[in-house]
């Protein structure tokens, strides 16, 4: 049952990205994502209580509560490092580096939480690098230069602190309802996104945003929220070395909506990168 939560999570992180995309053209990224995170926090709490989930609350140990924290600020870091990348650079070549996190995440399970990483595993994260680095290549002008290393910048810790989200998510939640764990999680993001906002001074933007940001992000927030409950509830039940790569495979949602929303279009080396990836999450299958 895990894979199917696992599918559905990757189908709703596929969303997610192109209606947020959408949702900051015209918006400060941190600020979107804060403004995203309440939709979620409201969202998961919902969830929480259709699926009685409150009565674990009095039931969380202190390790429980650190390791939900910890892989809430991760979140949070990660967050604001995505939707950075994703306003300042192509849909199609910030959303593989962010993807990548599989290799880096394997690697956690492999040395925190025991899982082994046998020779398709490695050969798996051998060829998602490969594919990777094929996406991500793309002659730039000198003009676009600099812009290009901060999105690479922004898109590359993305990746790490999702890695780290997996690892500490996946412990967090190990003794308690995954609704439950997601919606405390969402609370430490929430704090923390709303913390970057003042820190940066960018409150006053919020009534600048027009009413078609604040569609796609509400909308965005909602298919966050759903990618979450999935996600968590199949990391719950599932190796984690095999859940985060299935989620990833939100890739091909997002490409595809990409050529739809934004025609942003795959030369042949990123659809050989693509069609790499692709092969070497669904090896982990086998």
């Amino acid at each position: 049952m895990w894979i199917v939560f696992a599918f559905a999570s990757a189908i709703f992180a596929g969303l997610t990205a192109i209606l947020a995309k959408c949702g900051i053209k015209n918006t400060d990224s941190n600020v979107a994502t804060a403004l995203r995170t309440i939709v979620v926090l409201l969202f998961s709490w919902v969830m929480v209580f259709v699926a009685g989930g409150q009565a674990g609350l009095g039931e969380i140990s202190r390790k429980t509560l650190v390791f939900l924290i910890l892989s809430g600020l991760s979140t949070g870091a990660s967050w604001l490092c995505y939707f950075k990348a994703l306003q300042i650079g192509d849909v199609n070549k910030v959303t593989p580096i962010d993807k990548s996190s599989t290799i880096l995440t394997m690697i956690l399970a492999f040395l925190f939480l025991g899982e082994q990483i046998t020779i398709i595993k490695f050969a798996a994260m051998v060829l998602i690098g490969a594919g990777t680095y094929l996406m991500i290549q793309k002659k730039q002008t000198q003009a676009r230069e600099v812009k290009s290393r901060a999105w690479f910048f922004y898109a590359s810790g993305s990746a790490v602190f999702a890695s780290l989200t997996s690892i500490l998510g996946k412990v967090g939640i190990e003794n308690i309802d995954s609704t439950l764990g997601t919606a405390i999680r969402t609370i430490v993001v929430l704090i923390m996104a709303w913390a970057v906002v003042f820190v940066t001074k960018k409150q006053g933007t919020i009534r600048t945003i027009d009413k078609k940001s604040w569609i796609f992000l509400i909308l965005s927030g909602f298919a966050t929220g759903g990618s979450w409950l999935c996600y968590y509830r199949a990391l719950q039940t599932g190796p984690a070395s095999v859940v985060v790569p299935i989620d990833k495979l939100s890739i091909l949602v997002t490409i595809a909506f990409s050529y739809v929303v934004f025609q942003e279009k795959l030369n042949k080396k990123s659809a050989a990168g693509l069609i790499l990836i692709v092969a070497g999450t669904l090896s982990l299958l086998l």
